[in-house]
């Protein structure tokens, strides 16, 4: 799975088949099948265009793209929410992290082992109290946020943008923001537990806001 991921952020575009081949040329003498199965539980699919979008999660959660064109000018106009897979020295944990879309900062971010709705939510909140309530909220289509508990948790107060299926630029700040902190410390500083890798998160994310 560290392979995986290492290989993924290099090359968001390839499928399962050409994640087997690359971890075969590593000397991984595993079959297709599971190769699947791991890329569906660390939560990374290839990137590539298709025809329907209404295939992830519940369709009636489904929200449409609303920052194609946007001009975003100011701070607390549109925040980004996403999951990315982060790799221990012995196992892995999953990292949700919001991100304001115009200074770029990080507001609010969690270290799970588990991918429930319920953390997302924890984590959106905990961004509304200290720096209040953003026009828009942007996420994927996961599981995560096509559900009851996103809608309720996301309320009236603020409009719900989802990025289309398999489209990984319609989310690229925090696309760019999983790329920093897995090249410049996760991949550099394999931890042993998740008390020492959420401090080297923690002090990480100091010296990217700053």
């Amino acid at each position: 799975m560290k392979k995986m991921d290492r290989f993924y952020m290099g090359h968001p575009t390839a499928g399962a088949r050409t994640m087997h081949q690359h971890l075969l040329d590593e000397g991984l003498h595993l079959n297709l099948k599971r190769v699947r199965r791991l890329m569906r539980k660390m939560g990374i699919d290839a990137i590539y265009p298709i025809r329907s979008l209404n295939k992830a999660g519940k369709a009636s959660y489904i929200k449409p793209y609303l920052l194609r064109n946007l001009k975003v000018t100011r701070p607390n106009q549109v925040w980004s929410i996403d999951i990315t897979y982060v790799p221990m020295a012995y196992g892995h944990m999953h990292l949700v992290t919001i991100i304001d879309v115009f200074s770029r900062r990080i507001l609010s971010w969690k270290l799970n082992n588990t991918l429930y709705a319920s953390e997302s939510i924890e984590v959106l909140q905990q961004a509304i109290v200290r720096f209040g309530t953003p026009e828009i909220i942007n996420s994927d289509q996961g599981s995560q946020y096509t559900s009851g508990l996103w809608a309720e948790a996301c309320g009236n107060t603020m409009k719900v943008s989802m990025d289309g299926r398999r489209r990984a630029k319609d989310n690229i700040w925090i696309e760019h923001f999983w790329r920093t902190i897995k090249r410049e410390y996760i991949y550099l500083n394999p931890c042993d537990n998740a008390i020492e890798l959420r401090k080297g998160i923690e002090k990480f994310i100091q010296y990217y806001k700053h």
